[in-house]
This record gives C-alpha cells, structure tokens and sequence, in this order.
C-alpha cells in the first residue's frame, strides 16, 4: 500500500502562519497579499506544498482557530479575491495549498451557533453538544485544554455547552448528520476553488458525545477530558464517510493533527484501502522533554535514547502500512534549535543536524516559517507581552491562584510557550525585521538584526541553502522517499544514526547530538570506497576518508552506498 507514488509523499510542505509571516498595509498583522509577496522565496527555497493556516473569518480568541464563517476571509488578512488570487500565483509556481480545516469546533460566534442557544427547539440547537447541570455544577469536572471547565453555562435555556478549548469554541456535534452534510458541503466550496487539500485541527476528538458520563460517573471520579475524547468510536465512519462524499472525488494531500494518537491508530487513519487520511500528526516525540504524566511545563532534558527509541518506533510500524508525517516545528510548538539544539555557539551547524535528522526519515517533511533560517525562541521579561491563551492561562493559575514563583512559571514559557513560534518572520535586519512598517502584533524577537533571510540568501553556506539541498536531494533519489528505515547505535549516548535502504541502494544517516566530540565506526558491510558524499554540515566533510569518524559538535553526514 505505501509503495503507492501519490505525489504527497515526495512533496516538502512549508507551514505559513499567517498573522507572522508578512504584513503588507502597515498594521502590524501579516496578511495574504504579504505572502504573496513572498511567493518567489518559497519557490527559491523549492518547497512543494504550503499549509495556510486559518484565514477565514473569525473574533480571534484563538488565532484564527475558532471560526466564525468557513467561506469568509478575515478582514485583517484580505479577501476572498486575494486568497484566489494567491492560490492562481502558487499555482504558477507549481506550490501547492492545503488549508487549515477546523471543524471539532466553530467560533461561538459563528451562525450555527448564535441560533442554537436561543432556544432547545430551534434547529440548529442539536450541532452542538448539551447537557445539563446539576445543583449548579457542570455535567462533569472535565478540565479543557486551556484551562478551566469544558462546560460553559448558557442561561438562554440552563443549559451547558461542551468545549475542549477556549470556551468560544463550542464543539461541534458530529453525530447529527445535517453538521456532517454542512461540513462537506464547505469543503467542497474550497476543493472546488483548486485548493490541494486539508490539514485538519485535532481531527479525532470529533466522535465523543456517546463518551460523555453521567453526572454520576463524575461523582465517582471520572477526571479529565482526555480518556474520553480522542479517537472516539465512530471517528473512522465519519472520516470514511467523508473521504466517500468530498475527499475521494479530488486528488489532494491530507493530514489529521491527532493529539494523543498510537502508532496503531494511526495505520488506521493512513491505510489507503482504509480511505480515510494520508497521514496525521502525532506528538508523541513533542512530550520527551517534560515530565512523564504531566503538562508540558514541567519540563525535563531531553533524553537522547528515548528521542531514538519514539521516531524509529513510528517510522518502522507504519512501514509499509500507513504514512508518516515528519516534523520538529509549528505554531503550537518552540522553536527546535533552541529546544533540541543549540541556539547560541552552535546555532548554524545544530540547525541544520536536526533538519538532517529528520528530512532522510521515511514520510512528508514540513517546514515551519523561519525554521529555514534558524530562527530561535524569544524571552520576553514581561507577560503582558506575549498574546497566546494558552499560555496566559497557565501563568494566571500558576501564579495567581498556586502561588508559584513567576520566574519559574517564565522558565516554562520561555522554553515551551506557543508565542515561540509566532513572532514575526525575520525578513532583513530593517526596522520589525522587515516584517511591518508599523507597530506588530506581537514583538519581534530581537536577534533579528542577525538572524534574517537577507543574510540568509547572501551566505552560500546558511542554513537556508542547506534545507533547499535536502529538497533538492528529496526529488532526487527515490531512496528518501521510499526506502525502508533501520536505526542504528541503538544504545549511543550521542549519535542518532540510522539505515535507509531501497533495492541495491543504502543511505547512512549520522548524527552527532550534542557539542562534544564523539568517535563514529561505519558498520563492517558497508565498503567505505563505494561511498558518495550526499551532504554534510561541516563544508570539509569530506576529509573522513576511513571507517572510524570522529564526529565534531552537532556534525551530520549522510552517505550513499551502492551494494
């Protein structure tokens, strides 16, 4: 089944967040028209695929993720004649543009929405999920992912919503067939305007109404969202129903972020004769650095073995069964090169051995904005300067109602907080880092006089032109594409190493980790005459010339062998 050569597994995919990227009109928010003015970057950098993340219109209470109409555009970004014209711009560049999907839950201002809560009888009340309370508590004591209760009160009718998010995102009630049908009809509305496809937000926690336990099963202890709401039990019939009514009838990329997700659910999503999804998100490998069974702001180092152990553990069960995707960076999560690398002394050379790491695995790369050039995590010194729920409502239960020490609480936000990946996308060393003439949304991190795509493009060796030669080596050797994964030096401290091998063909894929030194032996069965150098981070790596390396800091080499 994965030796099927749909386009979308030789594709790279580049994630835009809109409101970051760039701002064309001076009002400190980047919008479509800012990046179409930077469409030929992306072609330059050879991208395949860009995923927009949401345009569509909506109140913003969580960056564009609660929508308030699925066929409008937000004023701030543009209009609807702006993302045409962008889709036709892309297009004759031969990109791609897959769009954000989010329909576990609308806006509480979306239409739908706004008539449900008038009264129990008007007939949009059954698209969203209701339940009442009891003695002037919610149905249960679920705690939502922004903190909080899922359950919001609405006193049009003494009733409660249920809301895994921010309480302006209503869950939409995917047991009622006319939300389904209204769901399809949408996206056929963007397929048919020649958008490629659909990342679609926290895609399995749409099937959970049957889930939900009685008032009575909260008194007895049931705790918390998360048992009862991912990968629910009709989410693969609402999923193969919607491959059967949209999906199937265009040839377009999808990808279900999939919060919470085995590598055994996933093969059932990304089965082809299963008809669902080509390949989802999981975070398994985003949850290694903190704490086992808590958030992810109690953090924990990096466990180099165990970062080993998770990617070959997806890369080899979805092995010719499903499809994976690959990724260190998105909106939702820090910037890798300061939170798996070095951002300071060894900024360059640690960047592009993650990038290396993870571009030769088995899977769909996606690169998020900035993370070309290396781009780092900011520290703000205040709260106030920073925008993401998320993280604000942590650090208002951490430290108004715990008590906790608020420089502590600024240590979780300054290594995990979601603002990391959402300053502005650092152009040049101009004022904004050439992202807007006026003041923006959220500030620029600082290092962008240093750290920009000016310097970037005039420097042959930057991190900018190294992703563009792993692009460039993706098109050109199957092997990366399709070849089977093998991991290596299970048990070294410092190298992670692995095989990728197609018909007569091996590549070696080495890593050093870390800024020591560490010594490398190329395995007995592979002759070291035969070898091509692919690539390499250090520009004389090509110096190695015997079976024993010693690998300098963060040094990444790939080799290919010819049998």
């Amino acid at each position: 089944m994965s030796k099927r050569k749909d386009w979308w597994k030789s594709s790279v995919v580049y994630q835009i967040y809109p409101r970051s990227f760039m701002d064309s009109n001076g009002d400190g928010i980047g919008d479509i028209r800012g990046i179409i003015s930077k469409l030929d970057y992306l072609q330059q950098l050879g991208v395949d695929v860009v995923w927009l993340s949401p345009v569509y219109q909506s109140p913003n209470d969580d960056n564009g993720y609660d929508i308030s109409n699925y066929e409008e555009i937000m004023d701030e970004f543009g209009t609807m004649d702006d993302l045409e014209e962008l889709l036709d711009e892309m297009h004759k560049r031969s990109i791609k543009l897959v769009m954000d999907l989010v329909v576990n839950h609308t806006s509480d201002e979306h239409q739908w929405f706004v008539e449900a809560k008038k009264s129990k009888e008007n007939p949009y009340r059954d698209f969203y999920i209701w339940r009442t309370g009891k003695d002037n508590h919610p149905p249960t004591d679920w705690q939502s992912s922004f903190g909080g209760s899922t359950w919001e009160y609405s006193p049009e009718t003494d009733e409660y919503y249920l809301h895994m998010f921010s309480k302006k995102q209503p869950d939409l009630n995917w047991e009622n067939p006319k939300v389904r049908d209204s769901i399809y009809k949408m996206m056929k509305f963007w397929l048919d305007k020649g958008i490629d496809g659909f990342r679609m937000d926290v895609i399995n926690m749409i099937s959970k109404k049957e889930c939900l336990p009685s008032y009575k099963d909260w008194i007895n202890g049931n705790h918390g969202f998360k048992p009862y709401t991912p990968n629910g039990d009709s989410v693969h019939q609402y999923l193969q129903e919607m491959h059967q009514e949209v999906l199937s009838k265009y040839d377009i990329m999808t990808v279900g972020e999939c919060p919470g997700v085995s590598p055994e659910q996933a093969e059932l999503y990304t089965a082809a004769d299963r008809n669902e999804l080509n390949m989802v998100f999981q975070f398994e490998h985003m949850g290694l650095d903190n704490e086992p069974g808590k958030s992810k702001w109690d953090l924990k180092p990096l466990a180099l073995k165990d970062l080993k152990q998770n990617l070959s553990k997806w890369q080899k069960q979805l092995e010719n069964k499903g499809w994976n995707s690959l990724y260190w960076n998105n909106h939702d999560q820090p910037r890798i090169v300061s939170r798996f690398g070095n951002d300071g002394e060894y900024r360059v050379q640690s960047a592009k051995m993650l990038a290396t790491l993870l571009h030769f695995m088995k899977g769909t790369p996606y690169i998020y904005q900035g993370e070309e050039i290396g781009m780092t995590n900011v520290r703000f010194s205040k709260i106030e300067d920073y925008r993401d729920i998320e993280l604000k409502n942590m650090y208002k239960d951490r430290v108004d109602h715990l008590r906790w020490d608020p420089a502590e609480v600024m240590k979780s936000i300054y290594a995990k907080g979601r603002d990391n990946a959402r300053t502005p996308m650092q152009w040049s060393g101009e004022l904004n880092g050439g992202f807007s003439t006026g003041t923006p949304w959220i500030q620029v991190n600082p290092n962008y006089t240093t750290i920009n795509v000016k310097n970037a493009l005039e420097d042959q060796h930057s991190i900018f032109y190294y992703y563009k030669k792993l692009i460039e080596l993706r098109k050109q050797h199957e092997i990366i594409v399709y070849g089977d994964y093998n991991l290596i030096l299970e048990d070294h401290e410092s190298v992670f190493s692995y095989m990728r091998s197609l018909g007569n063909e091996r590549l070696l894929v080495i890593n050093n980790f870390y800024e020591h030194e560490t010594v490398f032996e190329i395995p007995e069965n592979m002759n070291v005459q035969t070898r091509e150098l692919l690539i390499s981070n250090y520009n004389d790596a090509s110096k190695h010339n015997s079976a024993s390396i010693t690998l300098r800091p963060y040094e990444s080499i790939v080799y290919k062998f010819i049998n």
